[in-house]
This record gives structure tokens, C-alpha cells and sequence, in this order.
């Protein structure tokens, strides 16, 4: 995301938590908003038009979202910014979503229902695919994701309801990261993406959490993504700081050597 898009962010979540109370209703709302203007080109295009006047722009969001009240304040917010393009726009105005929805339960069970979910979808190839295609109906998706997640928190199945239904911007496992990742930030966590080529086991997972909780003097959470070109070891992503043990890693750099 380029600055000026950071700062239209920071602007936007600012707007959220001003209003002090926020409910699940307001997290959906401000989902829908997102994947209403993700699939107009015309209304994208308009919001994130810098020399668009911030009245006129406010009009077009009563217009469209006029029922979304719970939002619209927010909403007027994020057009009033200057955003780099109107893709990162709908980035932006989707983390609020997921902030919102986080926002709205107690306590971190929403971080761990996502990672236990993308854990379920990575084991199981045919769910995988099914759950990434770009084929099948939407409807029987949700259905699928209704039945999978029938104990969750509602929080949850908000989150995994609209990565469904927008899929298509990006990869089912990407977006699902990025869910945690605004989750994680709302909670006042940071997440540590953690790639191998095989899964870590359980008792792996919470050994490393230990280690990097200690090293980095903060409680962060663990998005583990299996990446079988690493062919052994461990690549760590913290932010921008990144520890690289994999063996991909170390065979090229010995290559390198070699050559040099």
C-alpha cells in the first residue's frame, strides 16, 4: 500500500473508533460497501478521484449507501482521503470492515477460528479447490462455508462469507491472511507469517510462538503457509523483518558464492 494510502487508512480507522460503540452490524455493512464498489469500476474509480470534491463524493455514498447508517461517517471518511489508486481504496475500506467485526466480539477467539479454518482448508486438497475455484456458485460456497463453520462465532463467518463472495480480487488463502493480519491489529497483536514446506506440528507451533513472543517482547500470532519450494526450513515475516532459514534460501545463496 503506498503512504498516501497509509495515511487515508490511518484516517479511516481513526473515524471507526471514534464512534466508540462498535456491532457486528457495523462490520457487515462496511464489508458489503467494499464489495459493492470492488465490483464497479465506475463507482471505484469515482471515489478515489482526488479532484472529485469531498461534497460531491459524499453525495454519491448517500445515494448508494444511504441505508448502511450505521457507517455512513466512516464511509465519508475514507472517500474524503487521498488514495493511491482505487484498489487500495477498497483494500483499506475492507481492513476497516474486518477491524469492525473484530471489534465487536471479546477476547481473540476470531484470530484462532480463521487460523483453525485455514489450517482445515489447506489439508484437504478438494476443499482447497473448492473453496478457491472461480467455479461453482457463490450461493453453494457460502453454503459450504455455513457448514463448516456451524460452530463458529458469528464474527467468523462474517469474515469467511465475504472472502467467499469476493473472491476473484485475490487468493482464498492470501485474503484470509489479510483478514487475520487486521484482526490480529485490532486486538493489539501482530502477526508472524510462517512459511515451510511441510506443516509444523502442534507442539512445533507453539515452541516457535514462544520464541518469537520472546524475541520480539509482544504476543504475536502465527499464520502458518506451506510453501514447498522452501524445501526445508523456515522463512519468518514480521512486518517488514524477515527471518529466512530456509534451504532454498541457503542453496542460493551458496550459488551465489560460487559464482562470485
Amino acid at each position: 500500500m503506498g503512504s498516501a494510502s497509509r495515511k487515508a487508512l490511518e484516517a479511516g480507522i481513526a473515524a471507526l473508533d471514534a464512534q466508540h460503540s462498535t456491532d457486528l452490524a457495523t462490520g457487515e455493512q462496511l464489508l458489503a460497501a467494499t464489495r459493492a464498489i470492488a465490483s464497479s469500476v465506475q463507482l471505484r474509480a469515482l471515489l478515489a478521484d482526488s479532484g472529485i470534491e469531498e461534497q460531491g463524493k459524499s453525495g454519491v455514498i448517500r445515494r448508494v449507501f444511504g441505508g448502511f447508517t450505521a457507517v455512513l461517517p466512516v464511509l465519508d471518511t475514507v472517500v474524503a482521503q487521498r488514495w493511491s489508486n482505487g484498489e487500495e481504496l477498497v483494500d483499506g475500506l475492507e481492513t476497516l470492515g474486518y477491524r469492525a467485526v473484530a471489534a465487536s466480539a471479546q477476547g481473540d477467539g476470531i484470530e484462532t477460528e480463521l487460523a483453525a479454518f485455514g489450517q482445515i482448508v489447506r489439508s484437504d486438497a478438494q476443499l482447497e479447490l473448492a473453496m478457491g475455484t472461480s467455479l461453482g456458485t457463490p450461493e453453494a460456497k457460502l453454503a459450504l462455508v455455513d457448514r463448516l463453520l456451524s460452530g463458529a462465532s458469528q464474527q467468523t463467518r462474517v469474515i469467511v462469507r465475504h472472502i467467499v463472495a469476493s473472491l476473484g480480487r485475490r487468493r482464498f488463502a492470501e485474503s484470509l491472511r489479510r483478514a487475520a493480519a487486521a484482526v490480529a491489529d485490532q486486538s493489539g497483536q501482530s502477526v508472524a507469517v510462517v512459511r515451510t514446506a511441510v506443516a509444523l506440528g502442534d507442539a512445533q507451533l507453539q515452541r516457535l510462538e514462544a520464541a518469537l513472543n520472546s524475541r520480539y517482547g509482544r504476543r504475536l500470532s502465527i499464520s502458518q503457509v506451506i510453501d514447498p519450494t522452501l524445501i526445508g526450513g523456515v522463512r519468518i515475516s514480521v512486518g517488514d523483518d524477515v527471518i529466512d532459514g530456509s534451504v532454498a534460501t541457503r542453496l542460493n545463496d551458496l550459488r551465489l558464492q560460487l559464482a562470485g
